[in-house]
């Protein structure tokens, strides 16, 4: 098949490498910064949904308000990291690096390689949007569970015969 570098020969082949090397190089960071806070975020709901599956609210109804708060939080602070992932992929698309692989590979009628967001990194935005919508949906949730708990336990325990 011969490759991503099948267009290219010799000295545009080796420098197509280093462009593309480079230009994974400048993406790396911001990558790895959204793998580690998707994985966290998933960690995080995993844990919430054992504890919900464990009554943990129904023992310790104050562990709704815990929850409200944690939820609260990391649904305003997936707001900054929303805007610092585009904010970086932005200088990484606009980067001299980015432009130079860019024209390289459209000089022999590669049309993949352009300098703008791609239809993945959009998709994680709107994501990230929704999960902002979620969690604090979840917190409002958490304290409405909080007052149903706290009602439900101040009712006496009726036997039934």
């Amino acid at each position: 098949y011969g490759g991503a570098y099948s267009g290219f020969g010799g000295a545009d082949g080796e420098k197509a490498r280093q462009l593309d090397q480079r230009f994974h190089l400048l993406k790396l960071p911001i990558a790895r910064a959204a793998m580690a806070v998707g994985g966290s975020l998933t960690v995080f709901s995993c844990l919430l949904i054992l504890f919900g599956v464990l009554r943990v609210p129904w023992h310790f109804p104050a562990w709704l308000l815990l929850e409200c708060t944690l939820d609260a939080v990391v649904g305003i602070g997936l707001v900054p990291a929303l805007y610092y992932f585009f904010h970086h992929l932005l200088e990484v698309y606009n980067s001299s690096v980015c432009k130079e692989r860019e024209q390289l590979y459209q000089s022999k009628g590669y049309q993949g390689f352009r300098c703008s967001l791609h239809g993945a990194e959009i998709a994680a935005g709107l994501l990230g949007c929704t999960a902002v919508m979620a969690y604090l949906l979840s917190a409002g949730l958490a304290v409405k569970g909080y007052r149903t708990v706290r009602k439900l336990k101040q009712k006496p325990v009726q036997v039934y015969e």
